[in-house]
């Protein structure tokens, strides 16, 4: 099963979006967005940048565990990771991001 892009609406009216696995695990999660429609271009930029290597930036939270970042041309973060205990889990993930990163799969949540 291959992975799809979520979108939601938050209590405070902004959009967000998650990339989830063929599993369902959430592997990418984005920011808050203000339009429904720049929540999609976040999506679109997930899809690009999730390909090119240099785009990911390996961080350690404050408590010690592991985590990255997807960085656009730009220099923004366009989405952040869950966290994990060891960098090989989190290795396995960028690894996951750069396999379904290119979904076209679109489940709207919005509506």
């Amino acid at each position: 099963m291959a992975g799809k892009y979520v979108i939601s609406k938050q209590s405070n009216g902004e959009f967000h979006f998650v990339l989830k696995a063929g599993n369902g695990q959430v592997i990418l999660s984005s920011e808050s967005y203000k339009a429904k429609a720049s929540c999609i271009e976040g999506i679109d930029s997930v899809r690009k940048n999730s390909q090119i290597d240099g785009r990911y930036q390996s961080k350690t939270a404050s408590d010690g565990r592991e985590y990255f970042v997807l960085i656009a041309s730009n220099g923004q973060v366009i989405g952040t990771s869950q966290l994990y205990k060891a960098g090989d889990s989190r290795e396995n993930g960028i690894a996951s991001v750069k396999e379904n990163g290119p979904s076209q799969t679109l489940e709207d949540n919005t509506v």
